[in-house]
Order: C-alpha cells, then sequence, then structure tokens
C-alpha cells in the first residue's frame, strides 16, 4: 500500500516519505522523556538502525509505523509531527508473539495527556483490522512503563502474561517485556 494515510478528528497517519518526516520525527522524540522506556537516547547509528527497520517493514508488509502529524486546524501542535504509530509484524528476537500484528507508538512529550496517542492507535486497531485482515493485534512494553500500558488497557487490550517475554538484547530496566492483545472479536464488540 504505497502512499498509505488514515485521517482522525485531529490526527494525519501517513507513511514516512521525505528526509525531512524523519528529522522531525527524531527531533521530537529522541528526547530523555520519551526515550525512558525505550532503551535510551539513540545515537546517529541508533537513529540510522531505527529509520531502516520502519522502511525494511514497510517495504516487507506494505505498512509499518507511520508519522502521526496533528492536523493544521489551529489546535494545540497544528500542523506539528506528533511521533508515530503503526502497524508491523513483531520481531524481537527471542519474542513468544513473532509474526503477530504489533501495534505501537511513540509521541513526544508535549502531545502527552491530550489523547492523541489513544486517537492515533484507535485509528492503527482499525486499520489493522478492517484494512489488513488481523485476526489479533498485540502490542509489547516493558513491565514498568505503566502509562504506555496504560493506553494498552483503555484500549480494550487484555494482559497476556503467557506471552510475556525477556529481551536480552536490554539490561533492567528495559530487559523484562509484558504483552497485551485484542481480538478480532473483541475489537468489534467494543465498537
Amino acid at each position: 500500500m504505497a502512499d498509505f494515510r488514515l485521517e482522525t478528528e485531529r490526527l494525519i497517519l501517513r507513511d514516512f516519505t521525505s528526509e525531512g518526516d524523519w528529522e522531525a520525527f527524531f527531533r521530537v522524540t529522541n528526547t530523555p522523556a520519551v526515550m525512558e522506556w525505550l532503551g535510551g537516547l539513540l545515537d546517529d547509528a541508533g537513529l540510522a538502525m531505527q529509520r531502516a527497520r520502519v522502511e525494511q517493514c514497510a517495504a516487507a508488509h506494505g505498512h509499518c509505523f507511520w508519522l502521526v502529524e496533528r492536523k493544521p486546524d489551529g489546535g494545540h501542535l497544528a500542523g506539528e509531527a506528533l511521533g508515530f504509530c503503526g502497524l508491523k509484524r513483531a520481531d524481537a528476537p527471542g519474542s513468544t508473539a513473532t509474526g503477530e500484528m504489533e501495534i505501537g507508538w511513540r509521541l513526544r512529550e508535549d502531545a502527552w495527556g491530550a489523547g492523541y496517542a489513544r486517537e492515533a492507535a484507535e485509528a492503527s486497531l482499525r486499520a489493522g483490522f478492517d484494512d489488513f485482515g488481523a485476526a489479533q493485534i498485540i502490542a509489547i512494553t516493558v513491565v514498568d512503563n505503566r502509562p504506555s500500558w496504560g493506553l494498552m488497557i483503555r484500549l480494550g487490550m487484555r494482559r497476556r502474561e503467557d506471552l510475556d517475554y525477556p529481551d536480552t538484547r536490554f539490561d533492567p530496566p528495559w530487559r523484562d517485556h509484558i504483552v497485551y492483545s485484542i481480538s478480532r472479536e473483541e475489537w468489534e464488540m467494543q465498537r
């Protein structure tokens, strides 16, 4: 799906299409607060690796994490890159959910608390079930990242302790990963 685009009331979720998209994304998300539960700040090599993973995922599957922008409508952060949200295939080494459709998000700190993450995640879940035919969508975070798993609960996802795993690429507090999921049937019951 080239040039994929979703719109919500306040947001545009779209493919990364330019160097400027990546620069804007990294400028607002590669900060100590945003990266606290994501392994810490990325150096230039880490930024290049993150970009390559997203671009390779999109090339292989037709979608990955999308750039999230605030619509230029005069609202808070109007016209600004807020971060990313979207869907990929779980592929972390040692993951218990390899191959499952996985939702993920990362938003800039000054966008927190305004409902943007939930709005983007709901649009991404809808696309996962309606456009990409997922039977189930998972979400993964580290055990101490309460804001992230709190959003998973608000999205109607349920904890899957049977799928929790240690990601041995990281030391604590980034090692122990917890998994939430929502099935198509559970999603449809909420609508």
